[in-house]
């Protein structure tokens, strides 16, 4: 459940930070009326998430034997794929997020305001819906459907109450702090992913273990335990992992943070001088 509320508010504060922040620009533009065009395009957005979200489950707990493996492991790898370019993405684009979304605000209510501004919250926020469908369809799988939803309640009820909070009030967060906080997190959660795909395509031949399993320490931590359970959501916890599975595992973190220590956030555009 911890690995589903760290996603949910990890996208969820995002989202609504964006619908925040398109809300303030068309106050600064005096568009006020055109901000029911926004919640549409969130409302849309977020149900066609939810419908996604439940298609996916629902398509691999149809699936079984090798089958369900396969959609299994490759869901748990594409997820990683995915959260592993959305922590780049925020590590480049989160600067200058704010001007660019006041910018096509202000571009959107040129010609078509309402249906504009509509496609605008609703493409913005369809990202962020579906990358955490993937994300939850994938804990799901590790942690149970029922786990994973109510994760996703706490985490997306927290990240409301927070955005909120932050528009209508005085409040200031470090977002910088708070999402290189969850970017580690979730960095290590992405591992977690990549090597449960490997276990799975293990089972069915498909990448050979080598050696399974390297290591048991069930016995002082079984993986089906209380505990053992929430690590294994978390950070991918396996008792008794086999030697591809945990080259797979350290392997993507340090390729990984080494690629996010080496990259260059760009700089922000200096405005010309007038004469």
């Amino acid at each position: 459940m911890l690995a589903s509320t760290l996603l949910a508010l990890r996208e969820g504060l995002e989202a609504a930070l964006i619908i925040g922040v398109i809300i303030g620009a068309l106050y600064k533009l005096g568009r006020g009326r055109l901000i029911p065009a926004v919640w549409m395009g969130t409302a849309a957005a977020g149900l066609l998430s939810f419908l996604a979200a439940l298609i996916l489950y629902r398509f691999g707990m149809s699936l079984e034997g090798s089958f369900e493996k396969v959609f299994e492991g490759a869901t748990m790898l594409l997820a990683a794929g995915v959260l592993t370019w959305m922590i780049f993405w925020m590590k480049r684009q989160s600067a200058g997020m704010k001007s660019a979304l006041e910018a096509e605000v202000s571009a959107a209510g040129e010609q078509t305001p309402f249906r504009s501004l509509f496609f605008l919250a609703f493409i913005t926020i369809i990202r962020e819906g579906i990358e955490l469908s993937l994300f939850l369809t994938a804990a799901a799988f590790s942690q149970g459907g029922m786990q994973a939803l109510l994760g996703a309640a706490l985490g997306l009820t927290a990240a409301a109450v927070l955005g909120w909070l932050l528009y209508a009030s005085s409040l200031r967060l470090n977002l910088q702090a708070f999402f290189n906080i969850t970017s580690v997190l979730l960095l290590i959660f992405a591992a977690g992913l990549v090597a449960h795909g490997v276990h799975e395509f293990n089972e069915i031949g498909w990448i050979p273990a080598i050696i399974d399993p390297i290591w048991n320490m069930n016995h002082i931590l079984d993986e089906k335990s209380a505990l053992g359970e929430i690590l294994k959501a978390l950070f991918g916890y396996n008792g008794n992992p086999s030697l591809t599975e945990t080259l797979a595992y350290v392997s993507y973190i340090a390729v990984i943070a080494i690629a996010l220590r080496t990259m260059v956030s760009p700089e922000p555009k200096k405005q010309s001088a007038r004469a």
